[in-house]
């Protein structure tokens, strides 16, 4: 974007993160399209909008980097994949405002694509008058297939502005209070003898009256469940076929060109950061992969060391490797690049004074909450009369929408600092092309023997192995720019298919004349290196 005095004005005087850090509680997306367009009044960044989702939202993304950015390897980050995950936004958000101003000089060597939020149209309902954790856009679907698009949603039963639970007493249930906490309900264990006292339900009523609950929501599609890699079809907010939104689409036509990404960062529920992806062989050697490459395992757990190195947060009950559909798996199975995920908080394990902890989530969540004095994080179950439970005892509660997953935003700049270290670090790893040993030898009659050595002086290899297999990253390619027929032996184009960590391939030339040539080998996401040799 060209810089305007206005926009000049706009920042001056104010850094960008002091813009982002003066509010309590997460931005608005006007608020955060103000912010995005401050980053983008910097030289190095360049804000577009990729297209408008059914709800009239932009999807942005940010290209940040000098010179030739889409030749240099890059790191694409991604936030608001989950549309409940207000969190991951603002990571997102705060990594491209501290890059700008504080990290320029990563960008001599690297690139960033930072897609903001893949769910704009879900984002708002955290701001909206009646506060749920939604997954779907704002296109108008028939989930449940009765002729009328969300005919049975949500409904507000005691009236206090949110979506919590519901608990019906039923002899039948699968669910019974759990001994950990009393606030919490647990499936009951039939293999111990444990028969349920209760049905669960999200807050709701059966407005169709055909037996089900909130199975029709008044939202659409999920952009985290309607990706490629193992499409859930017939399931609700996933659609009828993968990629049929205008967001999705619009992300996947952008990526597709950016050859120079060489690894995705996605602020996602799917989490393979705090737990590295295991290998599995027999899912490794299907036609179709749905098990991580054991070269990429050996990566993934590479890079988690470093994040948990980084990110000091220990993740309590981490076990999110992606689901179907989602954007994460597709980033690595179907893209081919290296892909980590993470969700960026977690609530810290709890321990009483026996150092005794709690197995279920949501005990573990309330005992935290409780220790720090936190109480407007749950919803005391209320009984209320319920029309599709005559003579029922039915309650409503349970924890509040978003707190689980959002820490207060007082919290969020310390965690933006550790996640953009992170990044950084995971930048500085990028491969890394050189030219080393080059010698060239007269061997009399005006030839001369060129041979050198190319090196990636990195612990990443040039290719995930999954994108080696998929044949869609493009290979390493080493051009002499000697004429054609000036070259004796050895070829003018040489291809790789790809040089692992800290290996080294060597090349070799004879070429007829005199003067100088050029070798330039590389590929835009391992980039590149250049030698003259006097001949």
């Amino acid at each position: 974007m060209k810089k305007t005095l206005l926009s000049w004005l706009l920042i001056g005087g104010m850094g960008l993160s002091g813009a982002a850090f003066a509010q309590s509680d997460y931005p608005t997306l006007s608020q955060l399209n103000q912010r995005l367009q401050r980053v983008a009044s910097n030289a190095s960044a360049e804000l577009t909008s990729l297209t408008k989702t059914e709800g009239g939202k932009d999807i942005w993304v940010l290209k940040i980097g000098t010179g030739a950015a889409d030749q240099k390897p890059a790191i694409a980050v991604v936030g608001g994949v989950e549309g409940y995950e207000v969190l991951s936004v603002e990571l997102a958000v705060q990594f491209a405002e501290k890059l700008v101003t504080d990290h320029a000089d990563a960008l001599e060597s690297t690139s960033f694509y930072i897609f903001p939020n893949m769910s704009p149209d879900a984002y708002e309902q955290y701001f909206a008058s009646l506060k749920y954790e939604r997954r779907g856009n704002a296109l108008a679907v028939d989930h449940d297939r009765d002729g009328t698009p969300g005919g049975s949603g949500y409904t507000d039963l005691n009236g206090d502005g949110m979506i919590t639970m519901m608990r019906v007493e039923d002899p039948t249930g699968d669910y019974l209070i759990s001994k950990e906490d009393d606030r919490v309900l647990v499936k009951a264990d039939k293999s111990k003898g444990e028969s349920g006292k209760y049905s669960l339900y999200k807050e709701s009523k059966d407005d169709d009256q055909d037996g089900e609950f909130a199975e029709d929501l008044k939202e659409g599609i999920a952009f985290n469940k309607s990706l490629t890699y193992k499409f859930p079809v017939f399931e609700p907010l996933a659609g009828d076929m993968p990629v049929t939104q205008k967001e999705s689409r619009a992300l996947l036509d952008y990526l597709f060109e950016q050859w120079n990404i060489f690894a995705f960062v996605t602020f996602s529920p799917a989490n393979n950061l705090s737990s590295p992806l295991k290998y599995n062989a027999g899912n490794a050697k299907k036609r179709i992969v749905t098990s991580i490459l054991e070269d990429d395992q050996a990566l993934n757990a590479l890079v988690s060391d470093l994040y948990k190195e980084t990110v000091k947060q220990k993740a309590f009950q981490q076990d999110n490797q992606g689901t179907d559909g989602d954007f994460f798996q597709w980033a690595y199975f179907h893209f081919g690049r290296l892909s980590f995920g993470t969700p960026g908080y977690w609530t810290p394990e709890f321990k009483d004074s026996t150092g005794k902890g709690k197995s279920n989530a949501e005990a573990n969540y309330l005992a935290w909450a409780d220790s720090l004095g936190t109480n407007d994080v749950f919803v005391p179950w209320t009984e209320i009369q319920h029309p599709d439970f005559p003579g029922k005892k039915v309650e409503v509660g349970g924890i509040k929408p978003f707190v689980m997953t959002n820490p207060p935003y007082e919290q969020v700049e310390e965690i933006a600092d550790q996640h953009t270290d992170f990044i950084l670090k995971l930048a500085a790893m990028q491969p890394k092309l050189e030219i080393l040993n080059v010698k060239s030898e007269s061997l009399g009659n005006g030839l001369t023997r060129v041979t050198m050595d190319l090196f990636n002086n990195s612990a990443i290899p040039t290719h995930s192995e999954m994108g080696e297999r998929s044949r869609w990253l493009r290979k390493i390619r080493i051009d002499m720019d000697a004429d054609a027929e000036d070259i004796v032996s050895g070829n003018k184009i040489e291809l790789k298919d790809s040089l692992g960590a800290y290996e080294k391939t060597s090349f070799s030339w004879i070429i007829r004349g005199s003067g100088n040539v050029t070798v330039k080998a590389g590929a835009s996401h391992a980039g590149f290196a250049t030698t003259t040799v006097k001949l």
